[in-house]
């Protein structure tokens, strides 16, 4: 008997302080409004945490509010057949022409939907801003460079259409995560299709005014990223082969003192898209004095803001971010 009340004891001590392991991402963070959430570090304990009700996720298909009005499948740009589209939500009671916030999702160049961040699409829509998501080539349909070409046009396309969806062309900024952050970031730094024309065709006279960085790699040359199989499968070359494309891909190859103001959200347990990356894009950003603003979300790993508690900051974060830079 006195064995089994043991044993019970002992269950219950380890029961106890393993929920206070878990909790403690939430008390910190409750003591500490305003700074980064904390999160688990590890993957299994913030599996636990969302399965006990710890942590909630974010609703990934939210219902579009009567006041935002839906405008979907948008052609911007055919190719070979295929028709590649975007959503634009504006507010309805919108009277002049608003910033523009594009959204660029994620899903290793090679899946993912546009419709994967309606969350932060309709949020901000609701704060007054129109949000626009945008489709391109996945890696079924084309390797590098057939996305960053999309996403280019994409962009070219917004540029001259602003009269037609009532948004300003000359306040339009670029959000996304992981691979569609490094699209986001090439399409702000002004990558060029690389043609031997490419110097010929004219540009609008437009530039993007700020961009979102969340988790996305920024240098693809470092020995990270040229040995990392989703990598080098985006490229269609290994790196001892065509070093020059790992370069080109590069985001932080782009970078100089007329570039946006730019802003970074990045977990510190990212194992997919080490923060390495997001500090290399840091210093660069601070060695030409471009105005930049930096998150390190603390124990959190690739994919964060699907958690809300993290979603929550990013949107704060980024409201503020367009407020002082778009307005």
């Amino acid at each position: 008997m006195k064995i089994i009340k043991r044993i019970i004891f002992g269950l219950l001590i380890i029961l106890i302080f393993g929920f206070l392991v878990l909790a403690t991402p939430r008390i910190w963070s409750a003591l500490n409004p305003g700074k980064p959430p904390v999160g688990y570090h590890f993957l299994l304990p913030g599996y636990i945490a969302v399965g006990i009700g710890l942590e909630k996720l974010i609703d990934n298909n939210p219902l579009v509010p009567a006041d935002i009005e839906e405008i979907k499948d948008i052609e911007y740009k055919n190719i070979n057949g295929k028709s590649l589209q975007l959503d634009i939500y504006r507010p309805k009671n919108i009277v002049k022409p608003a910033p523009l916030l594009v959204f660029i999702h994620g899903g290793s160049w090679s899946h993912g939907k546009r419709s994967d961040y309606l969350v932060y699409l309709i949020a901000l829509a609701k704060k007054g801003y129109m949000t626009a998501t945008v489709s391109y080539r996945l890696l079924n349909d084309g390797f590098y460079p057939a996305c960053a070409e999309d996403i280019t046009d994409a962009v070219q396309w917004l540029y001259k259409n602003g009269e037609n969806y009532g948004y300003d062309p000359d306040r339009i900024a670029l959000i996304g995560g992981s691979a569609g952050a490094h699209l986001a970031l090439l399409a702000a730094y002004e990558w060029k299709k690389p043609t031997p024309d490419s110097a010929s065709v004219p540009l609008a006279p437009h530039r993007i005014k700020a961009v979102v960085d969340i988790y996305g790699p920024i240098d693809l040359t470092t020995e990270y990223a040229r040995n990392q199989r989703l990598v080098t499968r985006f490229i269609n070359h290994p790196y001892s082969e065509r070093p020059d494309l790992y370069q080109e891909a590069s985001p932080i190859h782009y970078l100089d003192k007329t570039d946006p103001p730019t802003m970074i959200l990045q977990g510190t347990s990212d194992n997919l898209v080490p923060y390495s990356q997001s500090d290399l894009l840091k210093a660069r950003l601070d060695s030409l004095g471009i105005p930049n603003v930096y998150y390190k979300v603390p124990f959190w790993p690739h994919a964060m803001d699907v958690v809300q508690r993290v979603n929550d900051f990013s949107q704060v974060k980024m409201y503020d971010f367009f407020e002082k830079y778009l307005k």
